[in-house]
Parts: structure tokens; C-alpha cells; sequence
């Protein structure tokens, strides 16, 4: 049996009904210092520069994952080749 289900919903409405925050504030408030921030210095404006406070913790994590998928990669490698573990 199969059962098929239209919902006609907004994002915000999805958001709400998932318990998920709404960061529409803080995406506008991010938006609008960029904003300013351009508005300010057109003639040293450094794109990496002006988004560096907000890349940074986001990168971190990235280059964590990274070292991790590394290590679990070298672990199992390691696992496969050892004698004795009775793949033969």
C-alpha cells in the first residue's frame, strides 16, 4: 500500500514546525555589515579580508573534518593490511 501526500508549505513555516531557530535576523543583520563595510572603504576593499571573521570558524571545522576522514581512512588501511586478521 502506498500513500502519497501533498503539503504546501513556506520555508518559515517548516522551519517553525521542525522546532529549527529562525535566522532571517541575523542573516539580514551579517548582510547589512557587509554592506556597510563595502560602503565604507570601496578603494581598500579585500572580499577574503571582509569575510575572514565569518569564513574562520567555518574553515576551522572544515579542515577538523577533514584530519578526521584522514585518520578514520588511515585506521581502517591499517586494519586490512595487518597479519593474521583472517581476510586471507
Amino acid at each position: 500500500m502506498k500513500f502519497h501526500i501533498d503539503v504546501e508549505m513556506t520555508p518559515a513555516e517548516v522551519r517553525k514546525l521542525m522546532g529549527l531557530p529562525d535566522l532571517e535576523a541575523l542573516q539580514q543583520r551579517m548582510l547589512d555589515d557587509i554592506q556597510a563595510r563595502v560602503e565604507q572603504g570601496v578603494e581598500g576593499y579585500d572580499p577574503m579580508e571582509l569575510m575572514q571573521p565569518y569564513l574562520k570558524t567555518s574553515l576551522a571545522g572544515m579542515d577538523m573534518m577533514q584530519r578526521l576522514f584522514a585518520a578514520g581512512m588511515g585506521a581502517a588501511g591499517a586494519k586490512k593490511q595487518t597479519p593474521g586478521s583472517g581476510g586471507d
